[in-house]
This record gives structure tokens, sequence and C-alpha cells, in this order.
């Protein structure tokens, strides 16, 4: 299928965005427009990233948000940069929860930056930040997202931005001033500049209340709650790693503008020296003054943010008139809301911590993962299902792509499934076949992921077109085998009987008998899914004296409910269990007679 130009008319988020970002773009670099102009530089769309832990699905919002952005700017034919700063510059603020091959002796490295913190026992990764960012490399690259790095631990030891740093320390007390009005007021802004962004205090309003785990799911970087670099001895927005023990717990005692002479103790060891600034690679900025300082160096025009960065005197708020001092603006900056997690307390992969992308791509595929995100403006919360809900997400996935293909869509459903299955550089792999994921569930469930049974019961499902081979129903198959296996509790499994059970069978009554008659009566002529649908159905509907295609009473459900229980119990032992014809499929007719007493 083509890539198609999304028109700046169509009503979803992103169409909307990208005009936004296009027009803010061509006004910062007026004059691109006329012949013979020199080409338009590259609209740069920027995302950060902290890699001081798993990066879970609440940070994937950060990095998807510009990546649609950027993707539709793509697609309508401008070039465009997606930055993702590697934030590993950042301090080692807690030992997460949970982690395998990290315990509490972790705890001596906190203050020191990410990349100087080892990795977890058994990591083949050099250090801390590099494990963490590793993982969500490789999800990235599955989701296509078309991304350049930043490795903030290389910008800023490299001396990349000396200049800024010290200019940072020469404006030091116009930012101090800036900071000033947003420490001593609750509602800064009566000036009309330096206050919260009306749209984004409206977005938080909106939200609704989040349980713990949704709030842990959508903390942002650890660098949000950093001090804005106030002291005893004045204020300095520039923070060093202290030379003694590499840890930021250090206090800047004095500067000297024109030698940039800068001394500093540390309260963690007692180290002090005196350093040339000028010369000086081992500290940074301020999180509230390094944030606008970047945006200003990369002429970002979009970056988006979670709400720890959007209350009053937060990061976003305070850059608006901080980043003006390195010669820059603020981006056009939407708030994100929070990413919950459906089922999230059967998770065993993160050990108790909150899913990543990863963990999330092992149980479903990259185009609905990207469609989740896709679907729902930056500033509505949503969940991301690890339990049974992902059998209806994927149905309403599915109904999706057939509106597609037969033209019913409406235009924000369009385009919102367009960039799930696709990005600017083309098709995302997707499944050839994509059979419904709750019979594919149910089908591993029951076989235990044994190929040649698999294969024989989706063979079966539709016998006029059936399945020959199980790439056909990959990668799918995969990611259903995969949430059954590391999801569904071992209670809630599928065991099919061995042996009758003959003590049931001997206390049913003759209306019990005679519903199981008909159905061993009709499997021959009904085998295959939308037969036995048919049978399992039915039967109830004869038993009343209906028509097996009469329409359902509220007293026929009930009977359809009694015979279904029944099924389940002398063919799994419990109640309920996948869908009944999907479950005689696998079982097969003679195993399917031989437990219903024939």
């Amino acid at each position: 299928m083509p890539i198609v130009a999304q028109s700046s008319t169509e009503t979803d988020w992103v169409s909307r965005f990208a005009d936004e970002v296009i027009a803010d773009s061509e006004r910062r670099a007026p004059g691109t427009k006329h012949r013979g102009a020199p080409a338009a530089p590259a609209i740069v769309v920027a995302s950060g990233i902290s890699p001081s832990g798993p990066v879970h699905l609440g940070n994937l919002r950060e990095v998807m948000t510009p990546h649609l952005v950027a993707d539709e700017i793509r697609r309508r034919g401008h070039e465009v940069r997606h930055l993702i700063s590697w934030d590993d510059y950042d301090r080692f603020r807690k030992v997460p929860f949970g982690v395998d091959g990290v315990d509490e002796s972790w705890a001596e490295y906190i203050g020191r930056p990410l990349t100087s913190v080892p990795a977890p026992k058994g990591s083949p990764h050099p250090n801390w930040a590099e494990h963490f960012k590793a993982a969500l490399v490789e999800s990235l690259a599955e989701l296509g997202v078309q991304y350049e790095g930043i490795d903030q631990t290389e910008m800023y030891t490299s001396g990349a931005y000396r200049e800024q740093i010290l200019l940072a320390m020469r404006k030091r007390g116009e930012i101090d001033a800036i900071l000033a009005r947003f420490r001593t007021k609750k509602d800064p802004g009566k000036d009309g500049r330096s206050g919260p962004d009306p749209k984004r205090q409206k977005q938080q309003k909106s939200q609704k209340p989040v349980d713990e785990a949704e709030l842990e799911a959508a903390e942002g970087s650890g660098a949000a709650t950093e001090d804005d670099g106030t002291g005893s001895a004045g204020y300095f927005p520039y923070k060093p790693y202290c030379g003694g023990c590499d840890k930021d717990l250090t206090t800047v005692t004095a500067y000297d503008d024109d030698t940039t002479a800068l001394t500093y103790t540390c309260a963690a060891c007692g180290f002090t020296e005196t350093v040339r600034l000028s010369e000086f690679d081992r500290g940074k900025l301020v999180w509230k003054v390094d944030w606008p300082m970047r945006w200003a160096y990369e002429g970002v025009v979009f970056e988006p943010s979670g709400v720890d960065h959007s209350s009053p005197g937060s990061s976003f708020q305070v850059g608006k008139d901080i980043c003006p001092i390195f010669g820059g603006e603020r981006p056009i900056g939407p708030m994100y809301a929070f990413v919950g997690i459906s089922g999230m307390a059967k998770m065993s992969s993160s050990k108790g911590g909150v899913p990543t992308p990863a963990d999330a791509l092992k149980i479903m595929e990259a185009p609905l993962l990207r469609w989740l995100y896709a679907r729902r403006r930056p500033n509505q919360a949503f969940k991301i299902a690890f339990d049974q809900e992902i059998q209806r997400l994927y149905d309403e996935w599915d109904r999706l792509a057939a509106k597609v293909t037969d033209g019913t869509v409406l235009p924000a459903d369009a385009a919102a499934y367009s960039r799930a299955v696709r990005t600017a550089a083309g098709e995302l792999p997707g499944t050839p076949r994509p059979m419904p994921y709750r019979t594919l569930a149910s089908v591993v469930d029951i076989t235990g992921g044994h190929d040649e049974q698999t294969v024989r019961i989706l063979s079966e499902l539709d016998p006029a077109n059936p399945v020959g081979d199980l790439d056909e129903v990959r990668p799918r198959l995969d990611r259903a085998e995969n949430w059954i296996t590391t999801q569904v509790p071992a209670d809630q499994r599928t065991v099919v009987r061995t042996e009758p059970d003959k003590e049931l069978l001997a206390s049913l009554d003759d209306e019990a008998r005679e519903s199981l008659r008909l159905l061993l009566e009709g499997l021959d002529s009904h085998w295959s899914l939308e037969g036995l649908t048919t049978l399992v159905y039915g039967v109830p509907k004869v038993m009343a004296g209906l028509a097996p295609d009469a329409k359902p009473t509220p007293e026929l459900k009930v009977a359809q409910r009694t015979f279904f229980a029944l099924l389940y119990r002398l063919l799994v032992t419990r109640e309920t269990g996948p869908r009944l014809p999907t479950l005689l499929l696998a079982v097969g007719t003679d195993r399917v007679r031989k437990l219903l007493g024939a």
C-alpha cells in the first residue's frame, strides 16, 4: 500500500501538531521559501531518556509522541531530525526495586553519573546506563523509530557544552532571578511571561485520578527532581562531579568570572579542589538550566514531556524564560499523560517492576503497540493490556483493519492505523494471515505449543482455506504463545482430561444426556470453527423446541450457559475455558467422544 501524506485538514492529533511544528519552524527560519533561497534546515524534534533503570512503557510515550509527529513531517516531504538525548550523565538517584543482578550494595554508587555505575551482575554492557539503554534501542528498532542518539556523558566530558556552561555561570544572576519568581510564587505568571502554560494547566486538570502503579509508570527522568543550583554560598547553575569519589554531592563555594576559577567541596568524602571551568569537563548544568540550554543548542522545535515537568515552577515552565539566555526559545511541548498497565500484577519478566517496551513486544506485534500511542492524544491517559484484555484489544485492532480494507473507516481512525502499520520509510513486518489472537492463544494453551498439533487444529478452523504452515500466522502466533506462557497463571491454563469423569456422567439427568447426544451426533457434519459455533449454541435451542438459528431469549441464554459449563467440566474440569468451538477442535473428535461418554 503506498504511503500517502496526511492532509492538514485531518482530524487526528499527529497532523495538527505537524502543522504547528512546520509553521513554527518556518517562522524561526524565515526567507527560505523564495526561489534561490538556501534549503530550509532540518526540523528538529526531541526526546530525552534517562537510563536510570528499566525504561518502561510510560517512558516510551516520550519517544513515540515526537516520533509520530516527525514521521508525519517526513511523509510531507520535509527533512526532520528526531533527537533522543540519552541522559546518562544524570546522577544515580536510587537502587531500583527488583532488577536482576542488583542488590542493596549498589547504594554506594548513589550520586555518581549513570555511566560510572557498574551494570547489573552478568550484564554484557560496560555500565549501568548502557545496560538499560540497550533494551530500548532494540525495541525502538522493532517499532520502526528512526532517530539520532545523543550521549550526554560524551557531550559534557568532551567539552561540547563548555561555552554554554561558561555563559550560564556569567548569567547566573539573571538565571537566579528567573528561578526566584517561581520559588516565591505559588502561581507564578502574573506578569504574563513566566507563568505556567494555560493549555498545560487545562490538560493537567483534565487528568483522571491514577493508582500507585500508574504513578510509577508515569515517573519521568530523575533529572526532573534535581535542585536548581541554590546554595549557601550563592547561586551557581553548575554542579561538578567530585574528583575524589565521583559523586555530585558537591557545593560550589567560589567562582571567578574572569579566570573561571571554581572551588567546590564534597559532602560525601570531604574532597575539595579549585579548577578552571574553561578547562574542566567533569560536571553538568543543573537540570532546569541544562534542558533549555539544549533546546537552544539543538534548535528543538517540538519536545513533549510528562506531568512531572509541567507543574508551576517545573523545568518546562522555567525553561521558557531561561532558553533565550542561550539564544533560543522554548519548543512546542505538549504534556503527555499516564500510561497504565492492565494486568501488571501478573508480570514475571520485570520481577516486580513496571513492564518495558521489550516486555510488551513479546506479547503483541509492533503495529499494535504503535497504534496504542497513535490513537490517543498525548494528554489522554490509556492502559496497555497484559491480562485477558489483550484479546479484546486485538479484536478491536482486527475490526479496524477490516474497515480500512472495505473503506468504511473514519478518517482519524484510518490515520492512526496508517501510522501504526507503516512509517515514512515503509511498511512494518506483519502477520500474513492474522487469525484472531484469542483463537491462537486458546490453541497454544491447549497444545502446549506443540507445532504439529497446532497446525492440525488451525487447518481445521476453516477447511475451505486451511492453514498449511505456521509461518502464515506468525509472528502473531508467537506473541499469543508468549502471552499464554508468561502472563496466564498456571491455575488458569487449560488442561484437557485424559479420562472421562465417570462419576459426573453417571449423575446426569435425561435432559443433560440428550444434549450431549445431540452434540456428538452433529460433530462430524459441523467440524469447523463456524460449524461447531453453530452446533454448541444450537443444541440448547433444539432442546427447547426451537430451530437451531432461533434468536436467543433470556431463558435460552441461561440454558446455554448451563450447557457450556457442563461441557467444560467434562473436558477440562473447570466451568470456564477457551471458546468451546476452538476447544473441541483442539481436543479432536475421538477424544471428545470419549470424554463425553460416547
